[in-house]
């Protein structure tokens, strides 16, 4: 078209986002010519982004005032000033608006030409004349063209809408002169909608588009939207490109796209009429560039009428170009653009792409046949209402025939300010009947996994009668019958998460998730009909906090867990049973008072577009489940395939024998296996004893993470500190837990369960047998639990017992007779240590002692020597981990190393305790007697930080604010890291330190793939105590010190380590980047260096938006790490050392005393507070028939929401919001209390009590 110099002068400026910036980019660069994209912060990740040579901020750009007034997002897009000054500082020669925006603003067009620069599009008066759709129909007279019956210019009065009205005809529709995209159009079927919707069509049209004026049509409902593709060279030449018809639409926006139209086709001469007419329109204006020329066509007669013209490249442009090989409509614009600067002053109407006979041959042909889709996150069964959220997993089909243009990926997040257009769908086809069956093909093999989409609506679209026999009109979808396969979320209860089993596991502080209580989440999936591991709803429910789902299609499901009241569209029906709930049926489950915690409900076929992450569909900290968190009111997810089993008497298809159905205590006993930290170096004989024989109540503050333990018994230590891993004697060193541990931080024992660390720095008494691990997921706030002591081989008993309580459940659905009832399982306690054994150091051996610990059934912890950081101990833990792994142990899954330690992780199921530990023995025992000679493999990695960072400063004043004011560590942690390490220099030189030293990975888990560090070089090691109470809000990749060891947060969280800078996260949610992959989201392992390099925080933040797009590649080199080179190193500098940790311990000392005494008067201050609002009367006169609203959970409350004298209006107004689980709940008034009036809250009812289940709350007189 150009030659190719002529393209390399200049530099594109795509005025626009998603698919289309994307498109034209991706002709620029083919063509050579430079790019510079526009974006906002949502779309900093987008990949008109990250594949531009040059990417600018527009909120950077703008001025404070701007961004105020520029409130959405979208706005910017819209902000010609900006864009302007944008093009004039990076000399920008051409500015492509794609569509929609700024593409049909006459305003910007002469902008741009002003500043000098090529408009790639029509003239702007053109623009202008044919915006405004009342002007353009008059050209469009002018030049010949039959209109739409209406009014001959604008219509000011309500006066002259009726009259026009009534001699066209009803129904007629508003128009916005200068609307587009579908809007600004409203039908009016008689005078009486006239009346009332002429003024709002005003309103409406000055809002949109600043321009009020409107005007009146005659309305077609059954017609046919064809228009033609023409392009124009500004000379008075114009080609067409043929028709496109886009008859199926919802909201007057297109659906569907196809060309040639079986309409047009099917009319002989028509076609020709059409392209002509088109043709004569824009010849008569002397059109350059790309335009289209839309027609309204009467279904019956034929007849066409001119609708209006867009002066601008459509979204379905590429339905024509797949028609036309080789034809790019873009380099089309591109080529015009140039020549327009050069002396033709346009395209050669001699040249290819202005030989009308060319295209007019594709089109006689008729060999191929197109259709274009536009794929929406939105939700056709909710009016289209767009589905914002995270795409968790994305993949096309590949064919020669299939193109997609998409702007999305796994991971990408369609914001609530852009259209939600994810990706156009293109196929061909030898003839019409081909390319419908591949579109049907392509739309059920695409994977977008998220929020609601209308891709099952399109493929029902395509396979349907009607489109199929090419007779679909505009009005086709107003009556489409289409009924998804999902349900939605009415109300979701006080949590609601997908789960699945086993879970994930990994290790490496990625949590395995799954149910907290996999019996009856098995159960649920069984009587479903679905297999016991399959994706399920795990839900807590409470009286007044109720779960319930609409079904928009047949499905069958089952409800086990705590029991609660079940309704099928109002009709009460039983738990532990299978039931069928009909299409467009609402089931209700709310949670009943009483013992037990959690329900499920199952159903068949499982959630089959909720995608797996990591191996697990199980809803975890933000990743997984359905957008990686509890679901919502609104939530709508697909069901798989339901069997048509219907059971003619009723909803209750089959229910489980009463001998088969668990008893959910309110006092439970719960048996654990002894270890790995329950002996006599951590707890006293008598605290021992103490610990097992304590009745433990369940605290409101537990969740999925911990099960927090309550007792007026304190815990007796036989040890005064935790030596270097901290000041209490909780603290240990980090290392490895095992799930379903009792995790003791400070005197309060916590169970860890599902969603809880897989490392960190508490000892931990006993772990529940795998087999008990269900009842933790029925433990309630107020309930109790005492443990009682089994052996490994009584835990394999405990897991036989569940296993054969399922294979029971399995044959009674089958139809078989239970051969067992529901059975606890409760064994003997036993006096068990949890030391399975022990080799003790030997006097000037270099050989460490090593302890194997019991850590529940399924894992074992290997301790080295004693409680300080040693490199020559961590280099044993790896050798010996390099030892089993080479033996490839059938049955050991995992390792979790840390300081001296390593947790293995194995599989009782194929490997018994007693095989795990002779194989660590042997390992053990094969390693060398010292440490000295090994060397081990790693990588050098460079990570970019900005030390004392605008981030982790902000987070220090957030915690200043909301949760302690005065501390050794406040304001500034690293100046408390100075003092604290005895240095001199202060803040300065404990930067300096941080610096000059490359810190080795001693372990990688926690959360997420948390890197623990240490520094190499031993002068280089501060210490700093956690902070107490630790931090509410931690920025991801923020770096902070706890005891001697570092750690990067890989995400916003909570946090108590002292902040020293923030650098980039070793973990990427998606694996998006060079370094990362989908199955392999983090990037760091024991025995990597990791060296860090400060930068700026304007330099930080551009280093960051490439990382979170995926684009940063870090600076990785192979590294071995030596022992020898390392002793050698530290023998050097002995007396260095050694003064240093002489300076460190007197300063230690210093702020250790400091810090007590300031811990006292906070935690007095606190026990003073006098809470915000306490009770109304603690003691009042009770007259008959006065009621009450009680607790229904021990809880703590939150906000107390009425007072005396307030009138209940409604049953769903809030009286109280308790916290429990960390979930707030509502307390309701209930439809029995409507008209009451509130007496007096209950005694000592005040904000931030504790309240038991039954207590009451609210007096109503």
């Amino acid at each position: 078209m150009l030659l190719d110099s002529e393209y390399a002068n200049h530099k594109l400026l795509v005025a626009n986002r998603g698919e289309i910036a994307v498109r034209i980019i991706r002709t620029a660069q083919r063509l050579g010519i430079a790019t510079v994209a526009i974006y906002t912060s949502s779309d900093a990740l987008s990949p008109h982004v990250t594949i531009a040579d040059e990417a600018v901020h527009l909120q950077n750009r703008a001025s404070d005032q701007q961004v105020e007034q520029l409130v959405s997002e979208s706005k910017l897009y819209l902000s010609s000033a900006i864009i302007i000054s944008i093009c004039m500082q990076y000399r920008v020669t051409m500015v492509h608006p794609g569509y929609g925006f700024l593409s049909e603003n006459e305003e910007f067009a002469l902008s741009v030409e002003a500043a000098g620069m090529i408009w790639l599009g029509p003239q702007p008066d053109v623009i202008r004349i044919m915006g405004l759709k009342h002007e353009a129909r008059r050209l469009a007279a002018d030049a010949g063209l039959q209109l739409v019956p209406g009014s001959q210019g604008l219509v000011n009065t309500l006066e002259d809408a009726l009259s026009i009205a009534n001699t066209i005809g009803f129904p007629v529709i508003l128009k916005a002169t200068a609307g587009g995209g579908g809007m600004g159009l409203l039908v009016c079927r008689n005078g009486n909608d006239l009346s009332k919707y002429f003024i709002t069509a005003q309103e409406r049209a000055t809002s949109l588009f600043h321009n009020g004026g409107v005007f009146i049509e005659r309305y077609y409902p059954a017609a046919r939207h064809i228009e033609i593709q023409v392009f124009g060279n500004g000379l008075g030449d114009v080609v067409h490109m043929g028709e496109r018809e886009c008859s199926v639409q919802r909201r007057h926006q297109k659906v569907v796209e196809e060309t040639p139209s079986p309409f047009v086709t099917s009319h002989s001469g028509l076609r020709e009429d059409m392209c002509d007419a088109a043709v004569k329109l824009c010849k008569t204006i002397k059109y350059a560039s790309a335009g289209t020329v839309e027609f309204l066509v009467d279904d019956e007669s034929g007849v066409f009428f001119f609708l209006e013209m867009n002066t601008r490249i459509q979204v379905e442009h590429a339905v024509t170009e797949a028609i036309h090989p080789g034809l790019d409509l873009v380099e089309m614009m591109l080529a015009q653009g140039i020549a327009q600067r050069s002396e033709t002053r346009g395209l050669d109407h001699a040249s290819q792409s202005m030989t009308q006979a060319i295209y007019d041959k594709n089109l006689l042909a008729s060999r191929i046949h197109a259709i274009e889709v536009r794929v929406y996150c939105e939700n056709p069964s909710e009016g289209f209402k767009p589905s914002p959220g995270i795409l968790q997993f994305v993949e096309f089909p590949q064919e020669n025939w299939l193109r997609i243009d998409s702007w999305v990926s796994t991971g990408t997040e369609v914001t609530r300010f852009f259209d939600p257009l994810i990706c156009k769908l293109i196929v061909t086809g030898s003839t019409r009947e081909q390319a419908i069956s591949r579109m049907v093909q392509v739309l059920k093999a695409c994977k977008v996994f998220g929020p609601p989409n209308n891709l099952a609506h399109l493929a029902s679209i395509c396979d349907s009668t009607i489109f199929k026999e090419g007779k679909a009109t505009t009005q086709f979808l107003d009556n489409f019958d289409f009924s998804p396969s999902a349900f939605t979320v009415l109300s979701a209860g006080i949590e609601m998460t997908i789960q699945d089993l086993p879970g994930r596991r990994i290790g490496l502080g990625i949590p395995q998730s799954g149910p907290m209580d996999s019996q009856a989440f098995s159960a649920a999936n069984i009587l479903a009909g679905n297999t016991p591991e399959t994706e399920a709803l795990e839900i807590v429910t409470l009286p007044g906090a109720g779960c319930k789902l609409k079904f928009h299609c047949f499905a069958i499901v089952a409800i086990t867990g705590k029991s609660a009241s079940v309704k099928i569209n109002g009709k009460q029906v039983s738990m532990w049973a299978r039931l069928t709930v009909a299409e467009n049926a609402t089931l209700d489950i709310t949670g009943l008072p009483g013992p037990g915690f959690r329900v499920y409900l199952a159903i068949r076929g499982g959630f089959p577009e909720v995608p797996q992450y990591l191996g697990s569909k199980s809803t975890s900290m933000g990743l997984g489940g359905y957008q990686g968190r509890s679901l919502r009111v609104g939530d709508q997810l697909a069901l798989g395939l339901q069997s048509s089993e219907r059971d003619e008497t009723g909803p209750v298809a089959f229910l489980l024998p009463e001998s088969l159905i668990p008893v959910y205590p309110q006092d439970w006993v719960i048996q654990v296996l002894a270890g790995p930290h329950d002996d006599a170096e951590i707890l006293t004989p008598e605290g021992n004893a103490k610990f097992y024989s304590t009745k433990w109540s369940i605290s409101s503050s537990s969740n999925r993470m911990g099960i927090r333990l309550e007792s007026n018994q304190s815990i007796k230590w036989a040890r005064n500190t935790g030596g270097e891993g901290g000041s209490h004697p909780s603290n240990i060193l980090d290392n490895g837990y095992a799930l379903g541990t009792v995790n003791v931080n400070g005197d309060t024992p916590v169970i860890l369960t599902n969603e809880g660390p897989d490392m960190g720095g508490y000892v931990c008494l006993c772990t529940v047998a795998t087999g008990e691990r269900w009842k933790l997921g029925q433990l309630s706030p107020g309930s109790t639990v005492t443990f009682r002591k089994i052996s490994w081989q009584d835990a394999q008993a405990c897991m036989k017992t569940l296993l054969r309580w399922i294979e029971a459940v399995q044959a009674v659905v089958a139809g078989s007779q239970p051969r067992v009832g529901f059975v606890d399982g409760a064994l003997e306690d036993k006096e068990l240590s949890g030391i399975l054994h022990r080799n003790e150091w030997l006097p000037g051996s270099p050989r460490p002692a090593v302890t194997f610990r019991q850590a529940g059934d399924s894992a074992i912890l290997v301790e080295y020597g004693e409680m300080h950081l040693d490199f020559i101990i961590r280099a044993r833990v790896h050798a010996l981990e390099s030892e089993v792994r080479k033996r490839n142990v059938k049955g050991i899954w995992v390792f979790a190393p840390c300081i001296r330690s390593t947790m293995c992780h194995y599989d009782p199921s194929v490997i018994s305790q007693t095989d795990v530990l002779a194989v660590l023995l042997n390992a053990e025992r094969s390693l060398p007697d010292s440490a000295s000679d090994l060397q081990f493999p790693g990588r050098k990695i460079t990570f970019p930080i900005v030390l004392d960072d605008q981030w982790c400063r902000d987070a220090l004043q957030r915690y200043m604010r909301t949760t302690r004011n005065r501390a050794v560590y406040l304001p500034s942690n690293i100046d408390y890291l100075a003092r604290n390490n005895g240095l001199e220099g202060g803040v300065d030189e404990a930067l300096r330190k941080l610096m000059d030293s490359a810190w080795l990975v001693f372990g990688v888990g926690f959360y997420l793939a948390c890197p623990f560090l240490v520094p190499i070089d031993p002068r280089c090691r501060l210490v700093g105590q956690k902070m107490n109470p630790s931090r509410t809000y931690t920025p991801s990749g923020a770096v902070g010190i706890a005891g001697p060891v570092a750690a990067i947060y890989p995400v916003v969280s909570p946090g108590g380590y002292q902040l020293f800078g923030r650098t980039l996260p070793a973990w990427q949610t998606w694996g998006k980047g060079p370094d990362f992959a989908s199955d392999r989201p983090w990037l760091l392992q024991p025995f990597d260096q990791v060296l860090f390099e400060p930068v700026s925080e304007e330099r930080y933040l551009e280093i960051e938006q490439g990382f979170n797009a995926g684009q940063y590649k870090f600076k990785i080199e192979p590294a071995v790490f030596s022992m020898a080179a390392y002793i050698t190193f530290t023998d050097g500098i002995r007396q260095e050392i050694t003064e240093f940790k002489r300076k460190q311990a007197e300063g230690t000392a210093r702020e250790e005393a400091h810090e007590t005494k300031l811990l006292r008067e906070w935690q007095a201050q606190e026990a003073v507070k006098v809470p915000s609002t306490t009770a109304l009367v603690d003691d009042i006169d009770i007259e008959p028939g006065n009621t009450t609203v009680t607790s229904s959970m021990s809880a703590s409350i939150w906000k107390i929401k009425c007072q005396p004298g307030d009138v209940i209006q409604s049953a769903d107004n809030i009286l109280v919001i308790l916290e429990a689980m960390k979930t707030e709940i509502n307390i309701l008034a209930g439809e029995e209390n409507i008209g009451k009036v509130v007496k007096s809250l209950g005694k000592g009812i005040r904000e931030g009590a504790s309240v038991q289940v039954g207590d009451i709350l609210v007096w109503f007189e």
